[in-house]
């Protein structure tokens, strides 16, 4: 077992199967020794678990356009990052060829007061630095959108460099 898996079991996190592409786009793409993630959604059984609005009342309700509070958007981001990881194993095999997390796109489905954007795209920086350790420092973007695909709260993408091997 390489080092990240043996960290996500230390984590309790169990990688689910990769999700599949919701529409007509690859949910990676190796150019290089670059992987590109495609937007991952906070999925879970193939069913999105984090629906909603920040910054939007109510909060709790669980419905598109109706308010999720902070706490579940971290969840939700985290959620995000978990299915990254997914990807990754599914595109290289295993974790033993990735070098570093270069980038993280993350897009938060909030209100045009929502400010706490950064703090909700935490819940995948925090767990992508947590498992790679310093490789997983990486830089990123967090935005708000009016909305997101399915209702979903949070869509994240990545970039990952890995290992070639010529061989």
């Amino acid at each position: 077992m390489d080092a990240i898996e043996t960290q996500l079991q230390a984590m309790g996190i169990t990688l689910p199967d990769a999700p599949a592409a919701a529409a007509n786009y690859v949910p990676f793409q190796l150019c290089g020794e670059y992987l590109y993630i495609s937007g991952q959604l906070p999925m879970k059984d193939g069913k999105i678990v984090y629906v909603g609005t920040l910054g939007a009342e109510p909060a709790g309700t669980g419905a598109p356009g109706q308010g999720i509070d902070v706490e579940d958007g971290i969840a939700a981001a985290r959620l995000c990052a978990i299915n990254i990881l997914a990807q990754v194993k599914s595109a290289l095999g295993d974790f033993d060829r990735v070098t570093r997390c270069v980038r993280l796109g993350g897009f938060v489905n909030s209100t045009n007061s929502f400010t706490d954007h950064p703090k909700i795209i935490n819940g995948a920086s925090d767990l992508i630095a947590e498992v790679l350790g310093k490789h997983g420092r990486h830089t990123r973007i967090a935005v708000g959108a009016s909305s997101l695909p399915f209702g979903a709260a949070v869509e994240i993408e990545a970039l990952f460099q890995f290992y070639i091997d010529d061989e």
